[in-house]
Order: structure tokens, then sequence, then C-alpha cells
């Protein structure tokens, strides 16, 4: 007969397929925009390109956040199957908001803010890892993101521009193109995976291993991570069938106009530096925010600072991304207290 423990796992699961699809919806679109809108890739084929890429990723290159993310912040022998579905369920529902906006929004802020929530409840904050590295990356990457493609838009992009305008139909007649941006799309799926998959699959590992006791802990979960991929990997080419295209929408058209090339450029820089932290740091970041920070730098490069900074879409990224960390905080503080009081943790 099966264990009831195993049962009691489908719970977490649920809810980190939950936040998977909602984590796809911010991240599918933008790694697929500039293939999709050359016609270079079907619809239908976006998710499944996306999941497999995803998947690899988190393989190959996702080790370090997952380990992060699962014992990093908060003491990891507390991730109990209750407190970890309430620390996945506070990061889905706050970035659903922020996809009901359709404002792209950090997936990994919410994560680590939601694990902090109980950490501090139970004064097992790590505050190390939390506020020397994590927190100072969140604020610098960006701007690097930002410096860069700027510098890219005024002094190589603008005067390229001026000799010769690549549009989407264009590409369809150059093969080198076509190539070059099909790649950069899978180049930021697979960017994406080496990441935010952690946001669920550490807490899961950490669960497993508290829950069924593993005593070989370290040799084990790096094994309960790859399972903890197959299952939730899918679920991000799920999302961009229900969110991707108004947060795509967003991001690209109502800041500033954009071309293939100029996006296959942002999710080179972009992907590049989510990919590097991933690997050489562990650090949890955001792609949607280093892919924002790019683009608004190339519409300063175009249009001018002014012009971009003062456009209500930008204002209203600064209340999202601030609210949607705090509000997944608060959540998952408040039901942890409710479930302390009740006594199921």
């Amino acid at each position: 007969m099966l264990d009831p423990i195993y049962g009691q796992l489908v719970l977490p699961f649920v809810i980190a397929l939950f936040l998977a699809i909602n984590m796809g919806g911010s991240g599918t679109s933008p790694a697929f925009s500039a293939a999709y809108g050359a016609n270079l890739i079907p619809r239908g084929l976006i998710p499944g390109l996306f999941g497999i890429m995803v998947f690899v990723g988190a393989v190959v290159a996702g080790k370090g956040v997952a380990l992060t993310m699962g014992k990093g912040i908060i003491n990891p022998d507390l991730l109990t199957i209750t407190l970890t579905s309430i620390i996945l369920l506070s990061v889905a529902l706050s970035l659903l908001m922020a996809n009901l906006l359709g404002i792209p929004q950090s997936t990994s802020q919410s994560t680590v803010f939601a694990l902090a929530g109980p950490a501090v409840y139970f004064d097992q904050l790590q505050t190390h890892k939390l506020f020397i590295e994590i927190i100072p990356t969140w604020f610098v990457l960006p701007i690097i993101a930002f410096l860069i493609t700027y510098a890219a838009g005024r002094y190589i992009y603008t005067p390229m521009r001026k000799r010769s305008r690549y549009e989407f139909e264009q590409i369809k007649h150059h093969p080198a193109l076509q190539v070059i941006v099909i790649l950069s799309s899978l180049y930021v799926a697979f960017a994406i995976g080496s990441n935010n998959v952690a946001n669920a699959s550490g807490p899961i590992a950490s669960m497993v291993i508290n829950e069924l006791n593993i005593t070989d802990e370290h040799k084990n979960f790096n094994l309960i991570v790859v399972l903890s991929i197959l299952v939730i990997a899918p679920a991000f080419g799920m999302g961009s069938s229900f969110f991707g295209h108004k947060v795509v929408r967003t991001t690209g058209k109502e800041i500033v106009e954009f071309g293939p090339l100029s996006a296959t450029v942002i999710a080179f820089i972009t992907a590049s530096l989510l990919l590097a932290v991933s690997i050489f740091k562990g650090i949890p970041a955001s792609l949607v925010q280093l892919n924002t920070g790019a683009i608004l730098a190339i519409g300063c490069a175009k249009l001018g600072w002014k012009e971009i900074f003062s456009r209500n879409s930008v204002k209203k990224f600064w209340v999202v991304w601030i609210a949607a960390p705090i509000l997944a905080f608060v959540m998952s503080l408040v039901m942890t207290w409710i479930a302390d009081k009740m006594g199921i943790l």
C-alpha cells in the first residue's frame, strides 16, 4: 500500500506547477518574441522548445541556484510539506497578480521574499547570503544590463540603423540572421532554466529530503532536484499560452517599439548576465528585470531618457516590482503564523 506521505507530497508539487505556469508567463514570450515576430518558429512549437531548453538549462547549470533556494535563505530543516506549500503559494499568487496586470515580474525576488517570511517568523533567516550577495546583485545586474545595452544602442545599433534597417519580414531573406535569432531564443530559454526553475525545485528538494528522512542529503539533493525539474519544467511552456502575450506586449510595445535585431541583442546580453550569475554565484536573479532594463536602454538611446522614464508603463513597473515581493513576504509570514497557531506546521 502507498505510504500516506507520498499522497501528501502531491499538494506542494501541484502548487509548484501553478508557480511554474506563472513563471512561464513571464519568461517564455520575451525569450521567443523576436523569432515568433519574424515567423521563424510556429507558435505551436514554442512551448515545447521552451520547455526542453528550460529543462536542459536547469539540469546543466541550475545546481547553484537550487542550493541557494533550498538551503541558503532559510534553515532547510524547516521546509516541511505545509511550510513549503505556503512559500510556493505565496510566490504564485504574487506573480499571478503581476501577470494579470501585464507586468513582467521577478520570480526570484518573490521567492526569496516568500522564503524570508517564515525564516523571520522562526528567527532562522540566513542573512549573510541574502544581504551580502543576493540583494546587492539585484540592484547591480539590471544597471549593468542597462549600461551595456545603452552603449550598444547608442554607438553600434543606432549608426547601423541609419544605414540599413532589418524588419521582421526582411529576416526571412537572410538565413544567417534567421539562425542567430533562433539560437538567441533557445539561449535565453537555457538561461531561464539555469536560474528560475530553482525557485520551485530548490524548496521542493529540501522538503522531500526532510519528509522522506533521507540521510545522505548531499548525495541525493541533486537527484531530487532533477526529478523535481522533470515535473516542473514543462509547465513553463504552458504559462506562455495563458499570460505570455500580454506581458511581452507591455514590455515590447508600451515602452518602445524595437525590431528583431535589437530584440536579439537584448536577449543575448540579458541571458548572458543571468547565466553567469547562475553558474558562478548561484544567485537567484530576474531575467524580466534584466530584459526590461535593456529595453529601457534601447529606448533611451533612440528617444532620450526623459521620454522613456516619464511613460506611465515604466512607472507602473516600479510599483509592481516593489509590491509583488512584499506581497509574497507578507502572505508567507501571515500564513505561517496561522499554520503555527493551528498546529499544522
